[in-house]
């Protein structure tokens, strides 16, 4: 029987707390790696483990590793949180139990890592940052809970913040499992056809055309002539001009920012 793809490839590496000696997600070396500092580390890989970001998981293409910041809390009853100085509603992630955390998972990074705080006041996800952190070694991400974190902490660490959109959720697990797939299916290997990303939405800086499949003709519906044409210069047209349209109706802040940027 031949050897699992990520034979050879554990990594040794030093740490403050134990590990367990036996483990059915070792620490593989030279690998993508997707780092997450939450209070439900259960909730990983969730979709992340499904489909092809899943098959990729499992090959050895990318690896995930969660902390458990309650690990770190303090007390008896593992407290991470404490009320915000001055006063007001909610609770605030205590800085001492997150620096914890962070050194932690820095002392396991290796290479280029950028570190994020999934916050709504940070600028936009996208794309194009989707990208970058393909070309990084990795990334850690910090989810934060109740009324977000102690702001020393994101000072002292230099954290970028990052936002998923314009709107307020519970906690960051599912910002940071949407920005891994994002991010994970632009790795090499992952996307069955490298084509792929390469043609789809945001890729260029428009939407992605309008795509069809058998059969030809559903509903009194047809597939336009051209992509059933087989010239594929004349398709290629057509595709651009269906993105260009789609981009001006829907996204015209996208159509100013490639005017911006040529």
């Amino acid at each position: 029987m031949s050897a699992p793809k990520s034979h050879g490839r554990k990594s040794i590496q030093a740490t403050f707390t134990p590990r367990e000696l036996m483990t059915d997600n070792p620490d593989l070396a030279g690998v993508w790696t997707a780092q997450i500092i939450t209070l439900f580390p259960t909730a990983f890989p969730g979709v992340l483990g499904e489909s092809l970001t899943g098959k990729a998981l499992k090959d050895g293409i990318w690896q995930l590793q969660t902390i458990d910041l309650r690990r770190y809390g303090i007390g008896k009853h593992k407290n991470v949180d404490d009320t915000p100085a001055g006063g007001g509603a909610g609770m605030v992630l205590r800085a001492d139990v997150l620096e914890r955390a962070i050194m932690e998972a820095r002392a396991d990074a290796t290479g280029r890592m950028p570190l994020i705080y999934l916050s709504p006041r940070g600028p936009r996800f996208d794309q194009a940052m989707a990208q970058r952190l393909a070309k990084a070694d990795g990334v850690t991400m910090l989810c934060g809970r109740f009324e977000g974190v102690d702001e020393r902490v994101l000072e002292h660490f230099d954290i970028q913040e990052v936002s998923l959109g314009d709107f307020v959720m519970t906690g960051g697990e599912i910002a940071a499992q949407a920005m891994i797939d994002a991010t994970v299916r632009l790795l090499p290997g992952v996307l069955g056809n490298a084509d792929s990303a390469v043609e789809e939405s945001f890729s260029n800086g428009l939407l992605e055309h309008p795509q069809y499949t058998k059969p030809a003709e559903w509903n009194a519906r047809h597939i336009p002539e051209v992509l059933l044409s087989g010239n594929h210069a004349k398709i290629a047209e057509w595709r651009r001009e269906m993105s260009e349209k789609l981009t001006k109706e829907r996204r015209p802040d996208l159509i100013e920012k490639l005017e911006k940027d040529t």
